[in-house]
């Protein structure tokens, strides 16, 4: 069986290397990236199951990253956790808009991490048999 791929997405390498560490453990193939336009295109390429992208990095924002995932008809079904700096909000009807599964607030624990990206794969997978 494959393992379940996940592109985190980060210009923070720290949390990087900490998010990617945790879903290795836990049996997850982990793609990364350091800027939304590296993670689209990795997207296009790897297809992953999930994406957890920063909301604010350089070049391409978390937000125009999710854009253009759903924007491409081989990518717009990805599901997305979102991540935000305190006082960082995403607005309601955005986060609608663009399905955004989750929303973690930084800091994070890696095991909260690691839970919403198995809930999040959990209900695609429901949708997926619907």
């Amino acid at each position: 069986m494959t393992k379940p791929k996940v592109l985190v997405v980060d210009d923070e390498i720290h949390i990087i290397h900490v998010v990617g560490i945790k879903l290795k453990n836990n049996g997850f193939e982990v793609f990364t990236a350091e800027n939304g336009q590296q993670a689209f295109e990795i997207a296009c390429q790897e297809k992953p199951d999930v994406i957890v992208t920063d909301l604010q990095m350089p070049l391409v924002t978390g937000l125009e990253l999710v854009e253009k995932i759903r924007n491409n008809a081989e990518t717009e079904n990805i599901p997305v956790i979102m991540l935000t700096a305190r006082g960082f909000e995403i607005e309601k009807g955005q986060e609608e808009r663009l399905r955004i599964s989750r929303c973690l607030s930084k800091p994070f624990s890696p095991k909260e991490l690691l839970k919403s990206v198995e809930d999040v794969m959990l209900q695609k997978a429901s949708a997926e048999r619907d």
